[in-house]
């Protein structure tokens, strides 16, 4: 008794922008890129870059603005002081109770390259 084939269907590659350079990025400072009319906050620690949606949930700041916490990952909102995990855009207090999304970050040599949708 065989098996039956299957043909597993994969999705297509997302295209990928570059959008700094790293040695460009300041370690532990947050830069807005705008991507494609998109703005993004993009945070460089170490070796790694993260890259989040730029605009607040709660109040449409811009989150590059804000303070970032090298110890718990986040990036504070400069109004009203929310801050959001870089690791997963998900607010830590309030009064931002909605995540802001992330994007998956390549570095290629020197380029900072994300995903795009």
């Amino acid at each position: 008794m065989g098996v039956a084939a299957r043909c597993l269907r994969t999705m297509p590659a997302m295209p990928k922008q570059r959008i700094a350079g790293l040695s460009d990025l300041i370690e532990g400072a947050a830069v807005c890129v705008d991507l494609d009319g998109t703005p993004l906050c993009v945070v460089r620690v170490e070796s790694r870059v993260y890259v989040i949606d730029d605009t607040c949930t709660h109040s449409k700041a811009s989150l590059s603005e804000g303070e970032v916490d090298l110890d718990d990952l986040t990036v504070e909102c400069p109004l009203h002081g929310s801050p959001f995990r870089l690791v997963d855009g998900v607010p830590t207090a309030l009064p931002a109770t909605k995540p802001v999304a992330t994007h998956a970050v390549t570095i290629d040599g020197d380029d900072v390259l994300v995903e795009r949708p």
